[in-house]
């Protein structure tokens, strides 16, 4: 059976998350959905990571394996005519080996979390950002971020509900990038990358780091939570609104 591998970009507001749910809209059902209607046999998605209710993608990556071969070209139009009018597209298409796999393949990923700093609410990008009216000091939050990059034990950071065999990882990349808005206020990005992620640990950073910015925690007190390896030593989870699942990356790029 060929296998084929999607990138895929979607607004997550509509949907409980990524897996696909019996009584629940999803990502996964929704693209299965729409594959059901080319291959009769219905073949099941397999992605790159498990996206929660309320986030975004601008480039998840997943497979399915078909019963018969396709133009990918031709395929992505037919996945993306049926899609609609849900918010989720197949931005590219390629056919990929038999061993290669959205999720274990993958050797990164990277996030964006979006905040925008303003008093008037937000319009354009509502459900988009996470809307914070109190000032932020990024050189603040850049210091705090700085605490968390490396290998560590993330268990502060962390659902108490993660299915991860370990809180061990390696975060590779935790930048903030400050941008000024014409109309008054202020955009920080956060990015994030990493080989894998915890449950909920970018929108746990976003959170602690946001204390950070309002002046309610110092930098320092970034480093003394990760050392505490103790959720309740986190900073409030930060809504899922904000957050983008930005690219995955793999040694043997399929598009």
């Amino acid at each position: 059976m060929p296998r084929y591998a999607f990138r895929i970009e979607y607004d997550g507001a509509p949907f409980r998350g990524w897996q696909r749910q019996a009584d629940q809209p999803s990502i996964q059902g929704a693209l299965e959905a729409a594959l059901a209607r080319l291959d009769r046999a219905r073949p099941p998605v397999a992605a790159a990571g498990r996206t929660d209710a309320g986030v975004h993608a601008t480039g998840q990556v997943a497979h399915a394996d078909l019963s018969a071969e396709w133009d990918p070209f031709r395929l992505s139009e037919a996945l993306n005519y049926h899609l609609k009018p849900a918010p989720v597209a197949v931005a590219a298409c390629a056919p990929v080996p038999p061993d290669w796999h959205a999720r274990f393949s993958a050797t990164g990923r990277r996030y964006l979390y979006r905040i925008v700093r303003r008093r008037a609410p937000l319009v354009h990008d509502r459900g988009r950002a996470w809307h914070i009216r109190q000032p932020l000091d990024p050189a603040a939050m850049q210091a705090g971020a700085d605490r968390l990059v490396g290998h560590h034990d993330f268990t502060t950071f962390r659902s108490t509900q993660c299915q991860a065999p370990s809180p061990m990882k390696t975060l590779d990349r935790l930048e903030v990038e400050h941008h000024a808005l014409p109309c008054g206020g202020e955009e920080i990005r956060l990015h994030v990358a990493a080989r894998s992620f915890l449950h909920n640990q970018v929108r746990s950073f976003a959170g602690t780091l946001e204390r950070v910015g309002s002046g309610a925690w110092a930098p320092d007190d970034v480093a003394r939570a990760l050392a505490a390896r103790d959720r309740t030593a986190c900073g409030p989870v930060a809504p899922p609104q904000g957050l983008f699942l930005a690219r995955v990356t793999y040694d043997r790029e399929p598009f």
